[in-house]
C-alpha cells in the first residue's frame, strides 16, 4: 500500500523527473524512519524545514505506516543560524561567490584544496555554515549546519545565500583574497608597493590585517560597486 509524500515546491528540484510535480508514492518497510526515507527520495535534511503528518508536524525519527499522507516543507526564508552573524564555509566549486560575499563584508571561508572531511571538521570546529551545490556532502551526518546553494550562475548563487541568509552586509571591509579584515593605511605606509599611475592618481588606501593586500579604488571599482549596491538593494 504504502504512503503518499507531497513535497514543498522548492524541494522538487532534489527529486527524480518522474516525481518532479512534488507528489511521491512509496513503499515503507515499517523500520526506516521518516528522515531516512526523504533522504532516500533525493532530498538532503539541511534543506527541510519541517515533517507534517495530517497538518501535525512529526519528528525525523518518526517510522511511517501504511496509509499515511505526510509533507516535507522547506526551510524558511531568511533562515535562522545559531551562529550570530552567520559564518560560512564554500566548497571548491564556489570561489567566485565567496569572494563576493567578502566584498560585502561576510565572513566566508574557502580553500581550493579542501576535501569533504576537511570541510566538515572545519565547518563543526568553526561553526560555519558549509555551502555547497554537493548533495552527498549535505547528507553526512557529522555536519552541524549546512546549504545547497541554488544557481547555475555566481550572481544568482549570490543572491540566494543573500536572501536565504540575509547576513547583515559590510561592504568593503573584508580582503576578498583571504577573508581577513581590512583596515585605512596611510599612502606613505604601502607607497613603496604601488605603481607609479597609482600613486598619482590615488590617495586613499586600506589593507588587509591578515595578507597585507592593499586595497584602492582601481579600475574595476564601478563594477564590484554595482554588485555591492545590488546585495545592499536586497
Amino acid at each position: 500500500m504504502g504512503i503518499v509524500i507531497d513535497f514543498a515546491a522548492e524541494l522538487r528540484l532534489f527529486l527524480r523527473s518522474r516525481y518532479r510535480d512534488g507528489q511521491v508514492e512509496t513503499a515503507v518497510d515499517g523500520t526506516s524512519s521518516f528522515g531516512h526515507l526523504v533522504e532516500s527520495l533525493g532530498v538532503p535534511l539541511p534543506e527541510v524545514g519541517g515533517l507534517l503528518l495530517r497538518g501535525e508536524p512529526v519528528e525525523r525519527s518518526y517510522r511511517p505506516a501504511d496509509g499515511d499522507h505526510a509533507q516535507v516543507l522547506a526551510v524558511s526564508r531568511p533562515q535562522h543560524v545559531p551562529v550570530s552573524p552567520p559564518r560560512f564555509l564554500l566548497d571548491v566549486h564556489l570561489g567566485i561567490v565567496a569572494r563576493r560575499l567578502r566584498l560585502v563584508g561576510v565572513d566566508a571561508a574557502y580553500g581550493n584544496d579542501l576535501d569533504d572531511d576537511t570541510l566538515i571538521e572545519l565547518a563543526n570546529e568553526q561553526r560555519r555554515v558549509l555551502l555547497t551545490q554537493d548533495r552527498g556532502l549535505l547528507r553526512r551526518h557529522r555536519l552541524w549546519f549546512g546549504a545547497f546553494v541554488r544557481g547555475a550562475r555566481p550572481d544568482e548563487q549570490f543572491g540566494d545565500l543573500l536572501e536565504r541568509f540575509a547576513p547583515p552586509l559590510a561592504p568593503w571591509t573584508r580582503c576578498t583574497a583571504c577573508n581577513g579584515r581590512l583596515a585605512p593605511v596611510a599612502k606613505d605606509v604601502v607607497e613603496h608597493r604601488l605603481e607609479p599611475g597609482t600613486r598619482r592618481c590615488h590617495d586613499e588606501f586600506a589593507r588587509c590585517e591578515g595578507c597585507g593586500q592593499v586595497y584602492w579604488e582601481g579600475a574595476h571599482h564601478e563594477r564590484l560597486e554595482a554588485i555591492v549596491n545590488e546585495a545592499l538593494s536586497r
